[in-house]
């Protein structure tokens, strides 16, 4: 049994990121996003072409990051997760880069590549880690486990208004597209497909407030 990680995993969009950030502040533990780290590689994948509209270079795109690591790193905020010394932000949250990241993450060589990095960033910290994989494959030993889920309907207008909010261009009707696509890729993906650890604990946050689902997630680490 791992008592170092708590393992957050679950559909898109059902604010898995946002309660893993909040319990870590809590419970002063670091907050490991491995969407994140997904995110800078398809994004990197976009911007060097080895991803397109119609096709996927996995070969390409791990021969120019394999030999990167993602790191802790300190900023004015705190510790937070580099790649090749550079955090990202914004950049990585657009429409293009999340239809991207399903075909992304279901590369075995990105997530062999990740795999290692994020067991090695868990070493020597207690963190809690979202993402889709994380309390069957990554950390199946965790003491404490997870799983979001909620509509479809209710998440993309999550998503859609927290694109709104940040001043990004936004139609409800492609991001719920997004959304149901991101969830048939997850889940039928041959390599760590997306499903619910047995001895993890579901929550549906679709009617919950953030701080409703936090104080049930506290109540069960208590």
């Amino acid at each position: 049994m791992n008592k170092n990680v708590i393992a957050i995993d679950g559909h898109a969009s059902t604010g898995k990121s946002t309660l893993a950030k909040r319990l870590a502040k809590r419970l002063g533990c670091l907050y490991m996003d491995t969407g994140y780290m997904f995110r800078v590689l398809a994004y990197l994948g976009l911007k060097g072409r080895y991803i397109t509209q119609d096709s996927l270079d996995g070969t390409a795109l791990m021969k120019e990051v394999g030999g990167l690591h993602f790191s802790w790193t300190e900023t004015p905020k705190g510790l937070a997760m580099a790649f090749d010394g550079k955090v990202y932000g914004d950049e990585i949250r657009t429409e293009e880069v999340s239809s991207k990241v399903s075909q992304v993450a279901a590369l075995k060589s990105i997530r062999d590549f990740l795999l290692q990095q994020q067991r090695a960033l868990a070493q020597d910290h207690k963190v809690i880690m979202d993402g889709r994989d994380i309390g069957t494959v990554v950390f199946p030993e965790a003491q404490f486990k997870f799983f979001m889920t909620a509509d479809a309907e209710i998440r993309a207008e999550r998503r859609h208004q927290e694109l709104l909010t940040k001043g990004m261009k936004s139609d409800f009707q492609t991001v719920l597209n997004n959304v149901i696509a991101r969830d048939q890729q997850d889940a039928s993906r041959s390599i760590a497909p997306l499903r619910k650890a047995e001895d993890a604990i579901e929550i549906n946050t679709g009617h919950l407030t953030v701080e409703e689902v936090e104080q049930l997630m506290l109540q069960h680490l208590q």
